[in-house]
């Protein structure tokens, strides 16, 4: 009997992208729901009933929540093909060590979007700092995990999407600052699990826009 496996999901959420990078790696096919986070869904609120959030993915009726825990899942469930983790146990600590790191951006860029004047500034001098000791964990290195692609760059590339929304309203260049992880987000889109699972940078910069008129930013 095939699998049955639905992701609960937002067009624009990075941390919705790194899953669907993951399952497209697995070559899995899934149903895709679209959530509405300003009226949520009854099977939402069913999967995910602590926290209420996106992305869900149900496994033949079986919840799983948070977008690293889901990742680490479908690599173990599916470890037959293109695994995600290293098989060393020290690598794969600090693999996980640093996607966890990566989840510090998420906020920090909602603060660059959101506040203005000196908040702003401190978001900004904040998500540049983790960007660059990111970059420096990439060194020259294709690939986080050296020469494949695995589970640290599922969970940055998904961001690279959402930075020319950053700079717009940052007023800042994260090629300037960090061309190694530039060159690393393009070499990622190379990859079809990831240009096919990323949103275009203009769409998200008007979700963006949208949002902040919707939030009294502007």
């Amino acid at each position: 009997m095939a699998d049955e496996i639905i992701l609960l999901d937002l067009w624009a959420s990075m941390l919705g992208m790194r899953v669907r990078v993951a399952l497209a790696e697995k070559g899995l096919k899934y149903e895709y729901r679209e959530q509405d986070l300003r009226n949520k869904s009854p099977l939402l609120l069913e999967m995910n009933p602590v926290h209420k959030k996106i992305p869900v993915l149900i496994h033949n009726g079986k919840p799983i929540c948070e977008s690293l825990i889901i990742v680490q899942y479908i690599d173990e469930v599916w470890y037959n093909k293109s695994p995600l983790l290293p098989s060393d146990p020290y690598q794969r600590a600090q693999a996980r060590f640093w996607a966890d790191y990566t989840d510090k951006l998420y906020e920090l860029g909602r603060q660059l979007w959101l506040t203005k004047g000196e908040e702003q500034e401190t978001a900004k001098k904040g998500f540049m700092e983790c960007l660059k000791l990111l970059e420096g964990e990439l060194g020259d290195k294709p690939y986080f995990g050296g020469e494949i692609f695995g589970f640290l760059d599922v969970a940055l590339v998904t961001f690279s999407c959402w930075f020319f929304a950053y700079e717009s309203f940052g007023n800042f260049s994260v090629e300037a600052e960090c061309p190694k992880l530039v060159a690393w987000s393009k070499r990622c889109m190379e990859k079809e699990s990831v240009s096919s699972s990323l949103e275009d940078p203009l769409k998200i910069h008007g979700f963006v826009i949208m949002m902040r008129k919707e939030l009294g930013v502007e």
